[in-house]
């Protein structure tokens, strides 16, 4: 193998790293503002709630159709431009000034964060299969990174008293150019080769919808973490607002490390054995927690249930983008599509179980659907 051909995957996993970290700092912008957004434009909790909503309807309508032109034309020709018009789409809702304009601003950045999701996951799959060994968990260790850059820059703006748009703008341009250098390092696209061990097929399979549902899963937790983790430290455990608003930055700080471990974790465990450990540690470790009742357990269940998801939606996808290598776009697109669904669903399910009964079985549901990802770990086997 010469050095040309040793160092292209190399410089193309820093690409992608870019993508990740890049998307990931969008929505972490975007996410860091809308408490200044809701209150420039005087928008009720009911319009701030259709504005989440806009994101993401237009990412989910924009996965319908990516996945297709990742397949035809492949991923590093979309995700050239589809990461210059996501950093640019910052500008529309940055300088919203209406609710309508807002939504419309919405939906397409949205789309953009959509089509670049499914552009750097399908090209992910392709530098990975450059390197011969598990790269996959660290891209999306990276996302979790840059939406944490996003959201700290996004604070820093707030408390500085920088305008919406013009925070919007300076990341945006940013954005822009280091995707359009990282654009310049991605693997030249390559002619589909479908495997002779796979069938050509239409429309989704049965398998890959079975991935899609395990997505929707771990997304039901991870939605239902950020909304009702700080209500069950103070409602439930009745800890101090101080307290309850650590529950969803240990989550996420234990899921963000970890997946930086999961590389190294697959490469020994195999992608069964982590998937199957991981879903019985997020499950148990919550459940228990959860059964009790005390700020201290809760907060080590909450730990160690970020510490269980973050390895599984990688080995997911990493699944669905080696399937088939000839439709790697349209198998992850219907697998992203399942896990956004699951990110919406998340937090109504366990709002409507706990109307029915309490918060604690509300939060049973995700501990729930973990052990079932466990049991479900097979899926993720290699084909």
């Amino acid at each position: 193998m010469s050095e040309t051909t040793v160092a292209m995957p190399q410089r193309a996993r820093w690409a992608v790293t870019a993508y990740f970290t890049g998307t990931g700092a969008a929505l972490g912008t975007w996410t860091a503002r809308i408490p200044a957004i809701k209150q420039d434009l005087r928008l009720g909790d009911g319009e701030v709630t259709l504005a989440l909503f806009a994101v993401a309807a237009g990412s989910v309508l924009a996965m319908q159709v990516i996945g297709h032109l990742a397949d035809r034309f492949g991923s590093a020709r979309v995700l050239g431009p589809a990461g210059v018009a996501m950093a640019a789409s910052l500008l529309l809702p940055g300088f919203a000034g209406d609710l309508p304009t807002l939504l419309v601003g919405l939906l397409v950045f949205g789309a953009g964060h959509g089509t670049v999701d499914v552009a750097m996951n399908t090209h992910a799959m392709q530098v990975q299969r450059g390197y011969r060994r598990p790269i996959v968990s660290t891209f999306h260790a990276m996302f979790s990174v840059g939406g944490l850059l996003g959201a700290g820059a996004g604070a820093l703006a707030a408390h500085l008293a920088i305008g919406v748009g013009a925070h919007f703008a300076f990341v945006g341009a940013v954005l822009a150019a280091v995707l359009l250098l990282a654009r310049r390092e991605l693997l030249p696209g390559e002619a589909p080769t479908p495997s002779s061990a796979v069938p050509q097929r239409r429309g989704v399979s049965l398998g890959i919808l079975f991935l899609g549902v395990l997505a929707f899963f771990c997304s039901v937790g991870e939605g239902s973490m950020a909304d009702w983790s700080p209500l069950y430290l103070h409602d439930v455990l009745h800890t101090s607002p101080a307290v309850a608003a650590i529950g969803y930055a240990v989550f996420s700080a234990t899921m963000a490390t970890f997946r930086f471990l999961g590389d190294v974790l697959v490469a020994r465990l195999g992608p069964v054995l982590l998937v199957r450990c991981c879903g019985t540690i997020a499950g148990v470790g919550l459940g228990t927690a959860l059964l009790l009742h005390h700020p201290v357990a809760g907060l080590i269940g909450f730990a160690l249930f970020g510490i269980g998801l973050s390895c599984i939606i990688p080995q997911v996808f990493n699944a669905a983008g080696n399937r088939d290598p000839s439709r790697s776009g349209r198998d992850l697109a219907q697998v992203s599509t399942l896990g956004y669904g699951g990110l919406l669903a998340g937090p109504v399910v366990i709002g409507l179980v706990s109307g029915w009964t309490d918060l604690s079985v509300g939060l049973a549901v995700p501990a729930v659907l973990a052990l079932l990802v466990a049991l479900s770990a097979s899926a993720v086997r290699p084909r």
